[in-house]
């Protein structure tokens, strides 16, 4: 569970960085914007090195169906445009490879 909530947690603020580059470089807004979206950044990585897995390679991967779903409620939350459902279907299926990556049996 503590995983999970790390790796939600870890979604937003890697989100939250990149948005404010997004909105720097795309949106005309200020510059000074990158601060915060760097701290942001620098958080998104602390919070994924609590996210409990022996590779880094398998919580990075695991972690990716979490970022989509992230994205999507971003996409509604912040952005104020309602996915489609392509974008749940999709996202869906990432979730259960996510799943599969997190839960499967290791030897």
């Amino acid at each position: 569970m503590k995983s999970i909530l790390f790796s939600v947690a870890a979604a937003f603020f890697e989100i939250a960085g990149c948005f404010s580059f997004w909105a720097c470089l795309r949106n005309s807004r200020t510059a000074w914007l990158i601060l915060p979206g760097l701290a942001s950044l620098a958080l998104f990585a602390w919070c994924l090195t609590r996210v409990d897995a022996t590779y880094a390679g398998r919580a990075y991967a695991a972690y990716g169906g979490i970022y989509i779903v992230a994205s999507l409620v971003w996409l509604r939350g912040v952005e104020g445009v309602t996915p489609d459902r392509w974008d749940l279907v999709g996202s869906a299926i990432c979730v259960v490879g996510a799943l599969v990556i997190m839960l499967g049996p290791r030897t």
